[in-house]
């Protein structure tokens, strides 16, 4: 996770001094706008991983010698059948719509993604499959 916290800490400085130098010799907000942006969104990710070398720790992937069987492990938990990614997507997708073709869709997508948000904060890792 190091590497790709390096990766996106550059891209979060390369946004920085661009936008710093495109403030200064410009006067056009949405450019000055979109640069801004992606700084911080880079940062952000930049931030994440960071913190989560910190939290997990120097992976396989982080030693030059590393073999591919050390590789395994659980770090993390990921449900193998649910159902509330899909719902979730769903009706996220609705909503989107919905916001261009009407209140209906925008409700209708709203009681498609409640129950899969439900899903993903209450589903319990110890009672799944």
């Amino acid at each position: 996770m190091k590497g790709e916290a390096w990766l996106f800490t550059g891209v979060a400085l390369f946004f920085a001094v661009t936008g710093s130098v495109y403030v200064t010799f410009s006067t056009d907000p949405a450019g000055i706008a979109a640069l801004a942006v992606s700084f911080l969104m880079s940062a952000l990710i930049a931030a994440f991983l960071w913190w989560g070398h910190t939290r997990v720790g120097r992976r396989p992937a982080d030693h030059k010698d590393a073999l591919v069987q050390e590789a395994g492990g659980k770090r993390a938990y990921f449900p193998a059948r649910s159902y509330s990614p899909a719902l979730a997507a769903v009706g996220t997708a609705l909503l989107g719509l919905g916001v261009v073709q009407g209140l209906w869709l925008f409700l209708i997508g709203v009681g498609v993604l409640v129950p899969g948000v439900y899903g993903f904060v209450f589903r319990n890792p110890d009672l799944a499959d």
